[in-house]
């Protein structure tokens, strides 16, 4: 673990993959001495950013954040097994493109992806790449995938996808080169609704089938 000053105000913690973000995410959220001094708590892949509250300096802000033991300790280090959170169903209607593709390169049917992409609940590790887009971990192993060889050049909003570790739900029309297994009618982003995005970090998020 590395502590990394992020401008004036941010402190970046550098850790060694999604897990630990995660893990790490949610005990430095629930940290009492932390939460006294952070504004915000925002994970990424590897890496978690404390942004300080005003007038607190990123030295004091560093003699608070646990050592990577006892950091790592408290946040559970696994997917779906830390402090209880939220949780998000979405109903998905799999005919996706991909589930074929998908299927040959894991080794199931088409209706064992399926079950599999529903049966495990996943955990919303990170927010990017478009407003309302999460990066969702902690499914079935079985489900990773690369990416497509060639990017498309518009995915529909709504399209339910998996790359690496991740699975994920595109929240607009957008490029993209996940495998596409599937679409949802859930709104992932919506300016009049507060917050605006459905999925938040630490969310637990289940996949459900559906028939339209």
């Amino acid at each position: 673990m590395r502590l990394l000053p992020y401008g004036d105000r941010g402190l970046l913690v550098e850790l060694a993959d999604t897990a630990a973000a995660v893990s790490a995410a949610a005990a430095l959220r629930t940290d009492t001495a932390v939460a006294e001094l952070v504004a915000d708590v925002v994970p990424g892949a590897r890496t978690v950013l404390l942004v300080a509250r005003p007038g607190v300096s990123l030295d004091r802000l560093r003699t608070v954040v646990p050592d990577e033991k006892h950091l790592l300790g408290a946040g559970n280090g696994a997917f779906g097994q830390g402090l209880p959170g939220p949780e998000v169903v979405i109903p998905v209607v799999y005919d996706g493109p991909d589930l074929a593709a998908v299927a040959e390169l894991t080794g199931l049917r088409a209706d064992e992806v399926v079950a599999a992409h529903t049966a495990t609940p996943w955990q919303v590790a990170f927010g990017g790449f478009a407003p309302g887009f999460a990066y969702l971990v902690g499914g079935d192993p079985r489900l990773r995938v690369p990416r497509r060889d060639q990017p498309r050049t518009t995915v529909p909003a709504g399209s339910v996808g998996l790359a690496g570790e991740f699975s994920g739900v595109y929240p607009r029309a957008s490029p993209g080169g996940w495998q596409l297994i599937g679409r949802t009618d859930a709104v992932l982003w919506d300016l009049e609704r507060d917050p605006p995005a459905l999925l938040a970090a630490g969310i637990t998020v289940r996949f459900e089938v559906s028939e339209r």
